[in-house]
């Protein structure tokens, strides 16, 4: 829990509603650190967006409030709120030079010339553009626009940076790349940022923590590393990383560890995490990268006979799908192992141990 003095952003009871009736965003309570990098992440309506544009002014709550530095912004225009924003189509004037999309937002702010030129240069040396200033953003590549965008945001020292899905219009190895150099400035200008994707890759990357969105709640909230090895439901162990789940029922309970029968597989032991009393159901998440395959007998809690069903070469892995009881499991396998040298319909065992399974509850 943040204390009051690190709070930079703080949104309390926010509900955002269209039509009357559609609710969106849903008691919206999340504080945010000075310096922060928070990633908004979710899948298409989940309200990630909406939160992102009433913190920007673009939409106004409709219930709750939003402070910025204890300050509340809910009634304040988007020009008054010192935030940068960055979209994901860029939204550069084309018929200026990348040097006066630069100038504009310090031109409003009544900056001089020379404060005006100084920031310039300082924010595309930032982003490695400082050769490009007298060029028209047609005259350059998606990944060059998109620095310039980022430079645009960034020249007028706001107190946030807001980022609408900006890399999503960029081929894989650009966005990689792109990545990076966001995550780099941010930890060299000590900058807020509150980022919205549905890349759950991108989330993973650059972030400090990470929201979870659905159905305009925040599902989970934390380090990429919590939400992808801790996921406390269903939802979240699905949408963040690649996830086998298997659903059953609760058939034993012994404090923090948990049997689940999965029909026709067998019994799965598990981490108990928030899995209802024996008797109701229970998903299991499990990880690709965790199954083991062909396990000594009785060198793990969880042994399963299993059918291989697909081989797919991958690279740096093989990604297998198998066939436990009826339900596909699907298996990571570095490259380097000599034992992934197996063809669709070879019969194997795989194992895995308890702590690497988690019992969720099912609803």
């Amino acid at each position: 829990m943040l204390g009051t003095d690190d709070t930079f952003v703080k949104f309390s009871d926010v509900q955002k509603t269209y039509d009357g009736d559609t609710l969106v965003v849903k008691k919206l309570n999340l504080d945010i650190a000075r310096g922060e990098f928070l990633t908004l992440l979710g899948p298409s309506g989940s309200g990630k967006t909406t939160t992102l544009m009433m913190l920007a002014g673009f939409e106004v709550p409709t219930q709750g409030r939003i402070l910025l530095e204890g300050r509340p912004i809910d009634n304040l225009p988007p020009h008054k709120r010192d935030i940068g924003m960055v979209f994901q189509n860029y939204a550069l004037f084309p018929h200026m030079t990348v040097e006066e999309n630069l100038a504009f937002p310090l031109k409003v702010r009544k900056l001089s010339k020379m404060e005006t030129e100084t920031r310039i240069k300082r924010a595309l040396d930032m982003v490695q553009l400082g050769a490009y200033g007298k060029r028209l953003p047609g005259q350059l590549s998606g990944g060059q626009q998109q620095r310039v965008a980022l430079a645009r945001a960034l020249c007028f020292d706001p107190k946030l940076v807001l980022m609408d899905e900006p890399l999503g219009a960029l081929d894989k190895q650009l966005r990689d790349q792109m990545q990076l150099e966001i995550r780099h400035i941010h930890k060299a200008l000590g900058v807020t940022i509150v980022y919205v994707t549905h890349d759950q890759g991108e989330a993973l990357t650059m972030s400090d923590r990470v929201a979870v969105f659905n159905d305009g709640l925040i599902q989970q909230l934390g380090s990429p590393a919590d939400l992808y090895e801790q996921p406390q439901n269903a939802f979240v162990a699905q949408f963040v990383g690649d996830n086998n789940l298997l659903r059953g029922q609760v058939i034993a309970m012994e404090g923090t560890n948990c049997t689940v029968e999965i029909s026709g597989a067998g019994n799965v032991h598990a981490l108990a995490i928030n899995a209802e009393p024996v008797g109701l159901p229970a998903v299991i998440s499990l990880r690709p990268e965790r199954v083991k395959l062909n396990p000594a007998p009785g060198s793990l809690p969880n042994i399963f006979n299993a059918r291989v069903e697909e081989v797919i070469y991958l690279g740096d892995h093989v990604r297998t799908r198998v066939s436990v009881g009826g339900h596909d499991l699907v298996i990571k396998l570095p490259n380097s192992d000599s034992r992934v040298q197996i063809d669709p319909g070879a019969q194997i065992t795989i194992g895995w141990k308890m702590q690497d399974c988690r019992a969720l509850n099912a609803r």
